[in-house]
């Protein structure tokens, strides 16, 4: 009954993932990031973080690192600030330390106890397209508030 279950992923390890790149703590960067690789970000980012869907890339904000803008990427892990909507075309997982403050389309997702959340949780199947976050928001909530009401 309580017999260890295996998954191809291990949630809320902070990665022994290569990065090529890093964003160090002290960086700042104004502009959208149209990714190749994976990244870390510890510094600040103002602006969207692109990943093409069709790749395995990885995006990890760290404990001192803050997003200001969207970020969609195949795998994204968040230990700092999101200040945008994410879009995890695979997986996403909060660390305890996180602070999200907007939507989550995700296919899977991991939470830490602690992580904080200001926004909408929308589960996506794996071969959705990437789309208007706050449209989807928008049915979403429509659907919560009309279930279960006599027609």
């Amino acid at each position: 009954m309580f017999g260890s279950k295996k998954t191809t992923h291990t949630p809320l390890v902070m990665g022994h993932e290569k990065f090529d790149t890093l964003i160090g703590r002290n960086a700042e960067i104004h502009g959208c990031l149209k990714l190749n690789e994976s990244v870390r970000i510890d510094g600040k980012v103002v602006g969207n973080i692109e990943a093409p869907k069709d790749s395995a890339i990885s995006v990890v904000i760290g404990s001192n690192g803050e997003i200001q803008g969207d970020v969609m990427a195949s795998r994204i892990v968040v230990a700092g600030k999101v200040s945008g909507n994410i879009y995890a075309y695979e997986r996403v997982e909060l660390m305890a330390s996180a602070l999200v403050q907007g939507d989550i389309k995700y296919a899977s997702m991991a939470v830490e106890h602690g992580a904080r959340l200001l926004g909408l949780m929308l589960q996506i199947e794996g071969n959705e397209v990437p789309a208007n976050l706050g449209r989807d928001a928008q049915a979403a909530i429509h659907k919560a508030k009309t279930a279960g009401q006599p027609d």
